[in-house]
């Protein structure tokens, strides 16, 4: 897309869904609990039923990452994909669901819609109503990162709280720790697991094995893990 030209379409008038384009999507989840790998099937969906709406637009690929945390770009390869098939020339738009999806991080929010941009790109928040065709997105982009980066620290911090409170209570955080039954926050040794623990960790002190030839010698023990790996 030759942004300077759309951009002086739009100013007299035309608008996005008038444009003949090759439109992606990307979403992303930050954990691959069920509800949430539903809420990003969901989001496909709805690209998929938006751009198949607008008889302009090609739908050229749909990009998801899952399990992933928005804060570090280099763990989503789908997010590294598109812009690389971006660069190669592949999409004009990319929609995604909202600022916080694309990136929690200001800079990073910042950096690559300009470098899509270049690349004749341009990104469409859809719950935020911000697109990067129009020359104020960079402001209001600034606005929404930033607000979205200082819920992650204030998220953060609350998690943290949490299990500062719990150690000085006493209480153990998490679940399903291996060798041990948890109840009411507290940890008593599974005695039909303990076996296993205390060989994990003889062999491991002793200096002699790596962590495979440990997993090795445990499975010819019969140890296996809860889910018989």
């Amino acid at each position: 897309m030759d942004i300077v030209k759309s951009r002086q379409q739009i100013m007299l008038g035309k608008t996005i869904y008038d444009m003949d384009l090759k439109v992606a999507d990307y979403g992303r989840v930050s954990t691959d609990k069920d509800d949430q790998l539903n809420s990003l099937e969901n989001q496909v969906n709805y690209f998929n039923d938006m751009i198949s709406n607008v008889k302009k637009w090609t739908h050229v690929a749909s990009y998801s990452d899952e399990g992933i945390s928005g804060t570090q770009v280099y763990k989503r390869e789908q997010f590294l994909k598109m812009v690389e098939d971006a660069r190669l020339g592949k999409i004009d738009l990319i929609l995604t669901k909202e600022v916080s999806r694309f990136a929690r991080n200001t800079v990073d929010s910042i950096k690559y819609t300009q470098l899509l941009l270049s690349y004749g790109v341009i990104v469409f928040f859809i719950s935020d109503n911000i697109n990067t065709i129009y020359p104020d997105s960079e402001f209001r982009l600034t606005l929404m990162a930033s607000m979205a980066q200082d819920e992650v620290r204030k998220l953060s911090e609350r998690v943290k709280f949490g299990i500062r409170r719990s150690v000085k209570d006493g209480k153990v955080g998490g679940g399903g720790i291996y060798g041990y039954i948890k109840k009411d926050c507290k940890l008593t040794i599974n005695e039909k697991e303990a076996p296993a623990i205390r060989m994990l960790f003889s062999l491991y002190s002793s200096g002699e094995y790596g962590l495979r030839k440990i997993g090795e010698m445990l499975a010819e023990k019969g140890y296996y893990t809860r889910k018989g790996k």
